[in-house]
This record gives C-alpha cells, structure tokens and sequence, in this order.
C-alpha cells in the first residue's frame, strides 16, 4: 500500500511540473514583464552626412565627365553678293557681320575673288569681276582692315556658282545674278586665335 502511495505521489508531482513549465513567464517570474526578453529585430535608421545627404559608396565613386576639348578654329569663307560694281545693302550687311568675327580680328589675311557670270566677252567679265573684288577691299579698308591683309583675285567668268543657263539652253537671270559676287576667304593668323573667343572685339578706326 505504501508502494502505491508512492508511485501516486509522484506521478502528481511530475504533472504540476509540467504544468509550471507550460505556464505564462509573467506568472513564473511572479508577473514582472520587465524579465521578458524582447526578441523584435530593430531595423537600423538610415545613415545621413552632416549635411542631411545620403553617404556615397567608396565602392562606386561618382564619375567626372570628361572636359571637353575645344573646337579648333578654322579658315572661314563667305559670299558676298554684288549684282553690279557698287555695295548694295545685303553685301554690306555681310561684311560688316564678317568683320565682327574673331578670326578677322585676329589678324588673319582676306582673299578677295571677284566674280562674273557669262553674259558679255571673256575681257569684260573679267574686269567686271576684278571692280567687284576691289569695291569689297575699299569698304573694308575704310572700316580698318590694313590694306596689306587685303589680296585682290580677279576670276572673270571661269568659276560659276551656278549654271548660268536653263537646262534647255534658254538664259536664267536669276543664275546669272548669283554668280555676280565676290568670295571672301579668311585665313588663319600667325598668332592661334582662342578657341571659346567668340564674342570679339572692336574693329580699329580707320585712320585719318
């Protein structure tokens, strides 16, 4: 009897164990939560610079264009339209643009090529072309280009801008005019001319 009693008394004790053991940790650490451990993971805050921006990544530096290089200054050419031996006001208007260019300024030596178209004899267009180159080089002398900058060519009727003629043969006043010109070209200076100096400079006076 006393055998069974004590297998009794300890099967009981075994079951309040177990009972214990599935109990709330508040009841078994005599209801302090404050002995619960917090398990939660905490996400960390977002890392900023003093000055309120993200940090940059070591592993991928911010990349630098490249500076580009200049554009290398080149010889200019310009046609400046003369239907007859005097400036009219479209010719004028182009030369005193050109003169504004920083090349001009800059010293650079002016080609000047008089042209005709075909109407008249091979002499006369000649001179026609050559008077036209020249009216060129006096206004641009009176706005202060040296003369000795200055190079008068005289190329007649040999070097058309266009067909002075229709396709059927028949005559076109419109060509014509448009090859009554005078090409300028520009050269470069001895001196380079910088590359990003586009704005220019005054023109000097002519002189007295």
């Amino acid at each position: 009897m006393i055998a069974i009693k004590q297998r009794t008394g300890a099967a009981i004790a075994a079951t309040c164990a177990a009972l214990a053991a599935c109990s709330p940790a508040s009841e078994r650490h005599g209801g302090n939560d404050d002995a619960v451990v917090n398990t939660r993971v905490v996400e960390p805050a977002a890392v900023e610079t003093t000055a309120g921006a993200p940090t940059k990544s070591i592993l991928r530096p911010e990349v630098v264009e490249p500076t580009p290089e200049p554009t290398p200054v080149q010889p200019i050419d310009r046609v400046i339209p003369m239907d007859g031996p005097v400036l009219g006001d479209a010719a004028r208007q182009a030369l005193d643009e050109l003169m504004t260019n920083p090349l001009v300024q800059a010293g650079g030596a002016l080609t000047l090529r008089g042209h005709s178209d075909t109407r008249g004899n091979d002499r006369s267009n000649l001179l026609a072309s050559r008077k036209r180159a020249e009216t060129v080089r006096d206004y641009l002398v009176s706005k202060g280009i040296a003369p000795d900058r200055l190079t008068v060519i005289a190329l007649g009727e040999t070097t058309p801008l266009v067909p002075n003629a229709q396709p059927d043969g028949s005559d076109d006043p419109e060509a014509r005019k448009k090859n009554r010109r005078v090409e300028v070209h520009v050269a470069l200076p001895a001196a380079p001319v910088p590359a990003d100096d586009t704005a220019g400079g005054n023109v000097a006076a002519p002189a007295d």
